[in-house]
């Protein structure tokens, strides 16, 4: 009997908290493939609020107290071209999540230099549910710095990592 081999995506992204939306993604993106790696990106051009070892500690706790997952989940970290890391992990996929039309148009060409550059790696779109098309990272970090409350937003874990950054 041959084994069949295993399917495996990724979500990347910078994660700077992880949000209630990413975690949607995630579950979604999990049911999909059998094995999803989340990859946190190191992202040198952004300036993150956390470190790279406290984005992969949320989202590893975050991921691991997900209800509901349909796959094995693995967290890594990355700092080099996406498809190049996705080719490494032996992805057939990559999934990238939009929230809004002002999304589609930088994912659209991504996806297009990507697909040049990795022909193999089919880019899988997941819409955000309505709850999450307007919650980013950025906009949790803005609103919780000027003493909103992003709550609803993030898991507890992460709420308390926002709060004693």
């Amino acid at each position: 009997m041959t084994q069949e081999k295993q399917r495996i995506g990724i979500y990347p992204g910078t994660f700077d908290p992880i949000t209630k939306g990413h975690l949607h993604i995630i579950k979604r993106a999990s049911r999909q493939v059998d094995r999803l790696v989340v990859a946190v990106a190191e992202n040198s051009k952004k300036t993150p609020r956390f470190t790279l070892a406290e984005r992969m500690e949320m989202v590893r706790a975050d991921c691991a107290n997900m209800p509901e997952k349909y796959c094995e989940i693995d967290v890594v970290s990355f700092d080099k071209l996406l498809v190049h890391f996705a080719q490494d992990m032996g992805a057939a996929c990559i999934f990238r999540g939009l929230r809004a039309i002002s999304d589609f148009d930088y994912e659209f060409q991504m996806t297009g230099m990507n697909f040049r550059l990795a022909p193999e790696i089919e880019t899988v779109f997941l819409m955000a549910a309505d709850k999450w098309q307007f919650v980013s990272s950025s906009f949790v970090k803005e609103i919780h710095a000027l003493g909103g409350d992003v709550a609803e937003f993030v898991t507890p874990a992460t709420l308390a990592r926002l709060n004693r950054a």
